[in-house]
């Protein structure tokens, strides 16, 4: 039992809940290959494998988070995506509604808000999938037999099949969260990077063997690759600890002493929700615009201007990962809460008023969420400036860039805590001999 990860097979829940997340994963593996109805998939297949040398900036983007699902025009090519997206704009609506956010507050209203998003995610997938049905289109024009069914038949088909595809993603994101172990969504979106790595790693051996890229600039990258892990795991490690003091209180007959304690907060408290958060609403309309963009010439226009590794994507995406950065903090971590529980239960910091503690409070957060915020934008540009100085491919540059590290190393953090977690509680010892691990609710 001294060996942590025997210990993992022999404790029944967590076996349980790993086989469990194992399984969803393998059915979330295989639909990403099974092709929706209508499509040839020999003739797709000969078309991307064409537009390989040439390379397609956007392909690539919407594979890199559908997992491969999106060439593959399979059942879940739309991936999970639009339901992160519907999360965002109703955590945006919370705001921006008082009427909402109420409701949200009120018993059972938590159900509600949930049910709206579920809603909300159905009309995306359906405009999503629309969008995919004109890009079938546009390809089958310049491919023979691409389509084995009418235009008509097969856009009402396919957008069935990728909206339930989509929304039975939502499905097992919840069904892992609940029964299994790690955050669902976050689980799904890691198990379609790792699944791309493979392929991704042997076509940059099979560009070295060609000579198209330098052996020397393919260290140099590794060693960068390398850093990069180091770096993100030291920063999601790291934490700021504030102490709070508790005064002595008398509960009926017995008196408890005062107690020393701290408040953690971490360097950067919303973990790769930024990052993903920044991802999915950018992927909206570059989707829409890129795949429609064929018949409308200001979509195609958009779509030109916003190429992920154009400057104004760039830019536009280092200033969403800022702000949700600072949103998902305000939401997960309220200073007017926590300075609430503390006075309320008899807490004090050390050296700050009472009236003060919430003023305190958000200065230290901003002091920490800003730096935390760069450094997420500085990791997340990294495939852009490979892609822009070593040359490499896009299909490389975003696989083993700054946002699949990040989301990689982040959601792998999660999950060891958890499972960490859960050996504790059964009176074993964690995965690592020294420290404990630090994961966060992706």
């Amino acid at each position: 039992m001294a060996n942590p990860f025997v210990s993992i097979f022999r404790i029944k829940e967590l076996r349980e809940r790993i086989l469990f997340t194992v399984l969803m994963l393998v059915v979330f593996r295989l639909g990403a290959v099974l092709p929706i109805p209508g499509i040839n998939v020999r003739e797709l297949n000969a078309y991307f494998l064409s537009q390989q040398n040439s390379g397609n900036a956007i392909v690539d983007y919407l594979d890199f988070f559908a997992g491969g699902a999106f060439s593959n025009f399979s059942i879940f090519m739309l991936g999970i995506m639009p339901y992160i997206s519907m999360s965002i704009i109703m955590q945006l609506l919370l705001i921006v509604f008082p009427r909402m956010k109420k409701i949200s507050q009120e018993e059972g209203g938590r159900k509600k808000i949930h049910a709206y998003q579920r809603y909300g995610t159905v009309i995306v997938c359906l405009i999503q999938s629309f969008s995919v049905t004109r890009y079938a289109q546009s390809i089958s024009r310049s491919v023979e037999n691409l389509l084995s069914l009418g235009m008509l038949p097969f856009t009402l088909i396919a957008m069935l099949t990728v909206t339930v595809g989509s929304l039975f993603l939502m499905w097992m994101g919840e069904q892992i969260t609940k029964r299994g172990i790690g955050n669902g969504v976050s689980l799904l979106i890691f198990a379609g990077i790792v699944a791309r790595l493979p392929q991704a790693i042997w076509e940059l051996f099979g560009r070295v063997r060609s000579g198209n890229l330098n052996l020397v600039f393919v260290i140099v990258v590794l060693f960068i690759f390398v850093a990069v892990i180091t770096l993100v795991v030291f920063e999601q490690q790291g934490q700021r600890k504030i102490p709070v003091n508790y005064a002595k209180r008398v509960v009926g007959r017995k008196m408890y002493g005062a107690q020393n304690t701290y408040i953690p907060f971490k360097i950067n408290p919303s973990g790769v929700i930024p990052v993903i958060f920044a991802s999915s609403l950018l992927t909206f309309p570059l989707q829409i615009a890129s795949t429609v963009g064929g018949n409308i010439p200001w979509l195609a226009s958009v779509a030109r201007i916003l190429t992920p590794s154009g400057p104004l994507y760039n830019i536009l995406y280092v200033l969403l990962i800022i702000f949700f950065a600072y949103f998902y903090t305000q939401v997960s971590l309220n200073p007017i809460e926590i300075a609430k529980n503390i006075r309320e239960n008899g807490g004090s910091i050390p050296g700050i008023r009472a009236e003060r503690i919430e003023e305190y409070l958000t200065k230290i957060l901003n002091r920490i969420v800003l730096p935390g915020s760069l450094y997420l934008a500085l990791i997340a540009i990294i495939p852009t400036f490979i892609q822009w100085a070593f040359k490499f491919p896009t299909s490389i540059s975003y696989l083993m860039g700054g946002t699949s590290l990040l989301i990689l190393v982040g959601v792998d953090l999660d999950t060891m805590s958890q499972v960490e977690a859960l050996l504790k509680m059964h009176y074993h010892d964690g995965l690592t001999k020294r420290g404990r691990l630090q994961g966060r609710n992706l």
